[in-house]
């Protein structure tokens, strides 16, 4: 007698309204599915390619009702050219040595981590998570994940990167760094070192979630040139990185459409 895997099916809900954490004034709701089981890494892998990130272990994607600003972004390893900008950004952060080690939190990297949200983000949920909080953010995932350290020639750390390995590259799911120091541009520096990382291990793409062209947090993203932004169910590269807000929302209604349309008519709320 033979025997099949029965397929566990995959259940989308929407969660309910909440204030924007990019755009002030303006509210989020998102797409989630849980990444559970055995194929949670094919899964997370087919998602991601569509536009979805991944937190703890659930994927999401935003399909806020009056706003389609989030555009899925990411780099082609293969074609992209450090510019003059970035090329500085480089030497001036020679002296930091990186290592990739597990998914497990430290009381070291916490530490950095409220540094970090306390100057950068003081006004956010993330700023008053516990040491147990951020331990569920970096171990509890379902899929291949690990962390990059940086530190200086001290050994102190200065940046830390958590990385979610995919079947065509390396995404990016959260960074953090020392705000007070002599070292520049830490984040931008940590995105360099994963597109080498990336490249390292034969990887095309380095994914780095989604961005929105009126956020000033989110301008870096397209320093990285050339980047390909996913609209309509397309990946495509990004035709000026200096793109208009209006470019931007119209890429932005393609993608909400899409991850729209996964959803049945009466989807359940969370």
């Amino acid at each position: 007698m033979n025997y099949r895997t029965i397929r566990r099916p995959n259940f989308f809900y929407t969660t309910a309204p909440l204030p924007c954490p990019y755009l002030p004034g303006r509210t989020e709701r998102k797409v989630v599915t849980e990444l559970t089981g055995p194929e949670a890494e094919s899964l997370h892998d087919r998602l991601s390619r569509a536009g979805f990130r991944r937190s703890h272990n659930i994927a999401y994607a935003p399909v806020c009702p009056s706003c389609k600003a989030c555009v899925p972004i990411r780099i082609p390893v293969a074609l992209f050219e450090p510019d003059r900008g970035l090329r500085r950004i480089a030497r001036t952060n020679i002296a930091l040595t990186s290592r990739e080690i597990t998914a497990t939190a430290t009381v070291e990297q916490f530490q950095l981590f409220q540094r970090y949200q306390q100057a950068r983000h003081g006004d956010g949920d993330m700023a008053s998570m516990s040491f147990y909080d951020y331990r569920a953010m970096v171990e509890d995932t379902p899929i291949e994940t690990f962390m990059t350290e940086f530190r200086d020639p001290a050994q102190r750390l200065m940046a830390c990167c958590l990385v979610d390995r995919l079947a065509d590259g390396l995404s990016a799911v959260y960074s953090f760094f020392a705000p007070d120091t002599g070292f520049k541009s830490l984040g931008t520096f940590a995105i360099l070192r994963l597109i080498d990382q990336a490249r390292a291990m034969g990887l095309p793409y380095v994914y780095l979630g989604y961005w929105v062209a009126e956020s000033r947090k989110m301008a870096y993203k397209t320093r990285f040139q050339p980047c390909e932004i996913l609209s309509g169910g397309a990946w495509r590269v990004m035709a000026e990185p200096t793109a208009t807000a209006a470019t931007a929302q119209a890429d932005g209604a393609a993608f909400s459409e899409a991850v729209s349309s996964i959803l049945p008519a009466e989807s359940t709320t969370r």
